[in-house]
């Protein structure tokens, strides 16, 4: 499964697009902003009765998020032992060399920008579900108490 951390609903309506074409859509979970992402994945709060078992094969991260933003994230994600090792593709519009800089510094493993024409967006973001979902061999994660 594959979790989206977007908060424009334009960009996650896209996004969901472009996944279903290539018959990813039901291995996707939305979460609309940077703390909830966090929730998600550590199992905590609004989540914390989700199913521990459900790993996603690729985090799709944008960086202008409310509540937090995705480069702190990013440095959540990789700064945690259970999650250290989980694949985070930057899916952003940013065109600014720093968010590039920061987010290969903090252990992103791609970042893409969002296309501004409709069919390359849909083509980019196809081929990274496709990539992420059927050619890359995931991390394996270990079963501690009450979480991953």
């Amino acid at each position: 499964m594959i979790l989206l951390v977007e908060d424009n609903p334009d960009d996650e309506a896209l996004t969901l697009r472009a996944l279903k074409k290539h018959n990813l859509f039901d291995e996707v979970v939305v979460v609309r902003d940077g703390a909830e992402a966090l929730e998600w994945l550590f199992i905590t709060d609004r989540h914390a009765q989700r199913d521990t078992d459900v790993v996603p094969m690729v985090v799709l991260l944008d960086l202008k998020l409310p509540r937090l933003d995705g480069l702190e994230v990013l440095r959540r994600i990789r700064g945690d032992a259970r999650t250290r090792t989980q694949p985070v593709v930057i899916l952003t519009s940013s065109q600014e060399e720093q968010d590039i800089i920061s987010s290969y510094q903090l252990g992103a493993n791609s970042y893409v920008r969002k296309q501004v024409k409709f069919e390359s967006f849909m083509e980019a973001v196809g081929r990274l579900g496709l990539y992420w979902m059927l050619l890359n061999e995931p991390p394996l994660f270990e079963k501690t108490s009450g979480s991953r």
